[in-house]
């Protein structure tokens, strides 16, 4: 049955974070905020999903090996790095996807704002494609998605092309796992919804 459920679903919360936590949390979250990593306001000292998902996106567009902890290697790539930039600049507001990297760009008039943990598509069977390139333009948001063909809600939805979209899930790994969307971490998805 591929009907949508009666009941609208409880939020999720995002998982907690496994791993040893850093040493110096609020310094790795104050370098991730200056880097477009976290808020400023994510700032708290408190080793969070917010904070393993930036940890996450760093280490993804450093070329670093993603596990989400901000070991000797992470903490120094952090004191020499600099905020990412987009593909492509220009006037207005727009997301990119960067496949390769693992992340998702929140980019203002040339300036990336956010970098965001992504989970791309895996590529596959018929059901499992990769996540499209090329430009597209959001058609469709939804708080709660429901999706017919994997039966699930996506939260914070943000549809670009033929069903895909940007939306929140539990479970964003680091490496393409999904049927196509850009899977967002659950503590990101409502600012990407905003943006």
């Amino acid at each position: 049955n591929f009907a949508k459920p009666s009941t609208t679903p409880k939020p999720q919360r995002p998982p907690a974070p496994t791993g040893p936590k850093p040493g110096d949390t609020r310094g790795i979250q104050a370098a991730l905020a200056r880097l477009t990593y976290l808020p400023g306001d994510a700032v708290n000292g408190v080793y969070d999903d917010r904070t393993k998902q930036a940890i996450l996106a760093f280490q993804s567009w450093q070329g670093l090996g993603r596990d989400g902890l901000a070991g000797p290697q992470t903490t120094a790539a952090l004191t020499t790095a600099s905020a990412p930039t987009p593909k492509r600049s220009g006037p207005g507001r727009r997301v990119e996807i960067n496949r390769a990297r693992g992340v998702v760009l929140l980019v203002t008039d040339g300036t990336v704002t956010r970098t965001i943990h992504t989970s791309t598509g895996r590529g596959g069977d018929s059901t499992d494609v990769g996540t499209p390139p090329g430009r597209f333009s959001v058609y469709r948001k939804e708080q709660n998605s429901w999706s017919v063909p994997f039966r699930v809600y996506l939260p914070y939805a943000v549809y670009w092309d033929r069903g895909w979209a940007l939306h929140g899930y539990s479970d964003v790994p680091n490496y393409p796992a999904s049927h196509g969307c850009a899977r967002l971490p659950l503590s990101e998805a409502p600012v990407v919804y905003a943006f």
